[in-house]
């Protein structure tokens, strides 16, 4: 298509006049054409440094136009220039030209391929120049936790932050602020949970180390992370201490008792011996006084005296016999006690591990259910997460879906991530358990 020249000059104008205009003509057009790379590289800088590589459904604002040497004027292709969008496969579809493959190209890429297949295909013999810039860069899409997701317009420096702004922010409900309340009353219930759970486990790790005959309490893995475990190891370790202690003096005792009550066994057998002589002794004189009194040689009062002293030797004796059997009778009671000591010991700390094992599982339960009802609360509000002042059991977590021309690939991002023409943000409420 030619465009016929705006200004012709004018019959009867004086050669120098024309030449004039020429020069002034041929200045200009210079400039315009000067002007459009710089207006393109103008666009393209706005368009990451023209190192922007088109996608589909990018909108193109195409010019055209070719200088005309003999004539001194510029002529404008308005029947190509217009804003074109790139197709589902790819193609820029353009007057005169045909489809032109503009996926993963730049917008000057683009202008050189429109100004030679112009020149090839009308035989023109000038190159015409083309200057293509991006009038709508393909939109951007937002998923998941956000309160309007779907399709939004890009602008270049746009982040993560700014399009789910655009998305309305996070997602909320009618009843956004219950569902807040319900979030801040189970974080509050879980806080205490958690610190009743380290308690817990804690005293768990006390028992078996004193079931295992332990000197130490060993930090359990579940406490690594918890910012008071060494107190909680400390307490229960001075506390597995003084029961020990306590323990171990009552054996203490025990042994020493038995110690004392078998001296004084080995005490009364010795004594009767002693007595057992004395015995044998009285028994004898008895013998001789007696027939000493049958002869009428001794009194009957001599046999008499020696008569009481037998039988007071007999009952010292009955007498050690029975402290015997009452201190034999004390050790057994002594080793019967140590018996049970050593039994309610064990007994005791059996009971006890089954009752903290039965109250951790029972907090699990409850920590378990009020972690469903926050994750409940943020999937019906996701603002609520707004609400945890700790940071350490709810996120936001934001990742992009982008397509390089390898395929899509998911990376990692925050709110301060910069988008590309075409991404998918994902927003995503999530619980992180400790």
């Amino acid at each position: 298509m030619r465009v016929e020249p705006r200004h012709a000059a004018r019959p009867g104008r004086s050669p120098v006049a024309s030449g004039l205009k020429s020069l002034i003509t041929a200045l200009v057009a210079g400039a315009l054409m000067a002007a459009v790379p710089f207006a393109t590289l103008a666009t393209a800088q706005a368009a990451e440094e023209q190192s922007y590589r088109l996608g589909v459904m990018d909108k193109l604002r195409v010019r055209v136009a070719e200088w005309q040497a003999a004539e001194g004027e510029i002529r404008s292709w308005d029947a190509i220039a217009g804003e074109y969008s790139i197709g589902p496969g790819g193609g820029l579809s353009l007057p005169f030209i045909g489809s032109i493959d503009a996926l993963g190209k730049t917008t000057s890429e683009i202008a050189e391929e429109i100004g030679k297949r112009l020149q090839q295909q009308l035989a023109l013999r000038n190159l015409p120049s083309a200057s293509v810039e991006v009038a709508e860069f393909r939109p951007v899409f937002l998923a998941g936790d956000v309160q309007t997701p779907g399709e939004y317009p890009f602008s270049v420096g746009m982040t993560v932050l700014k399009a789910v702004s655009l998305a309305g922010g996070l997602r909320r409900s009618e009843a956004g602020q219950r569902f807040a309340r319900d979030f801040i009353n189970a974080r509050g219930q879980t806080e205490v949970f958690d610190s009743q759970r380290a308690r817990l486990i804690a005293r768990h790790a006390r028992l078996e180390a004193e079931m295992n005959g332990s000197p130490e309490v060993v930090m359990p893995a579940e406490l690594q992370k918890v910012p008071n475990a060494a107190d909680l190891i400390r307490s229960e370790t001075a506390l597995m201490k003084q029961r020990r202690d306590r323990y171990d003096l009552q054996l203490k005792a025990l042994a020493e008792l038995k110690s004392l009550l078998q001296s004084e066994v080995e005490a009364l057998k010795r004594k009767t011996e002693t007595q057992s002589r004395q015995l044998e002794i009285a028994e004898q004189d008895r013998d001789k006084i007696s027939k000493l009194s049958e002869q009428g040689l001794a009194l009957n009062s001599r046999l008499l005296s020696i008569e009481e002293r037998t039988a007071e030797v007999q009952s010292n004796l009955l007498d050690i016999d029975t402290n015997i059997l009452r201190a034999k009778q004390q050790i057994s009671q002594a080793d019967q006690d140590e018996i049970n000591l050593k039994n309610d010991w064990e007994a005791q700390r059996a009971k006890d591990m089954q009752d903290t094992e039965a109250e951790l599982e029972k907090l699990n339960l409850q920590i378990g259910t009020n972690q469903q009802l926050m994750a409940e609360a943020m999937a019906q509000s996701a603002e609520a997460i707004k609400f945890d002042p700790s940071g350490r059991t709810a996120s936001i977590r934001y990742s992009v879906v982008r397509d390089d021309g390898t395929g899509p690939k998911e990376i990692a991002a925050d709110e301060m991530t910069r988008l590309q023409p075409g991404d998918v943000i994902r927003v995503t409420s999530e619980l992180l358990m400790q």
